[in-house]
């Protein structure tokens, strides 16, 4: 099994920053993609943005220019750097792992959450 914890989120006003970080434990084997997904209140969950276990990163348009996925595969851990926050960013964001257990079981993992709130 394998355990995703988030942290990092909070209040910020407008044009802030805040960074996420999501550190993956338990019986892991190898680490595929790496994700974070938001979603805000009467809406769905949505991407917004991957790293896969190569490196090579994806956004979605409204984050463009202004969140940094990275990750630490010695520490099986993924962050998110969110500069020029805006009040629609506010969300509760979601981290998502494809991981390799060492039982040779590959599955999706989410942690629980943590809330982004924006101030105009």
């Amino acid at each position: 099994q394998v355990q995703l914890v988030e942290s990092g989120g909070g209040f910020v006003q407008a044009g802030g920053s805040l960074r996420l970080s999501c550190a993956a434990s338990g019986s892991i084997f190898r680490m595929y993609h790496m994700a974070w997904y938001c979603q805000a209140p009467g809406k769905q969950r949505e991407l917004v943005a991957t790293i896969m276990d190569s490196g090579r990163t994806n956004y979605a348009d409204s984050v463009k220019g202004r969140f940094t996925i990275s990750r630490d595969n010695a520490k099986n851990t993924v962050y998110l750097q969110m500069n020029s926050l805006k009040p629609e960013d506010t969300a509760v964001y979601y981290c998502n792992a494809k991981a390799l257990t060492s039982g040779l079981r590959t599955a999706d993992y989410w942690g629980q959450g943590t809330q982004v709130t924006v101030s105009s």
